[in-house]
């Protein structure tokens, strides 16, 4: 399994964000092809401060293969040209195969 994980900083606008994100992103995401599952959250927070992340996105590959072919298709361009129109504050985006587990 690979996965990607995208940290929002906070934004201008927390609440056009939010209301954008889930009605507009959230539905470009879901037509990525070879993704297995995403979630994402707004209530990030630290331990012991404040968080640096207003909010958190992550999704599932197959591997790494798969999740590149996802970002290099027409969906995957969509996404990621869509991010302006919410993010006027950049994220950053990691991304690892997982290992380990119970």
């Amino acid at each position: 399994m690979h996965k990607i994980v995208v940290l929002y900083p906070p934004q201008p606008d927390p609440d056009a964000f939010k209301a954008y994100y889930e009605a507009t992103h959230i539905p470009l995401v879901r037509k990525l092809p070879g993704v297995l599952g995403f979630r994402y959250s707004f209530n990030v927070e630290a331990l012991g401060g404040e968080s640096p992340y207003f909010c958190i996105f992550e999704a599932d590959f197959a591997d790494g293969a798969a999740m590149g072919a996802a970002l290099q298709s027409p969906e995957g361009g969509a996404v990621a040209g869509d991010v302006p129109n919410f993010a006027p504050v950049s994220p950053t985006l990691i991304h690892y195969p997982v290992t380990g587990g119970m």
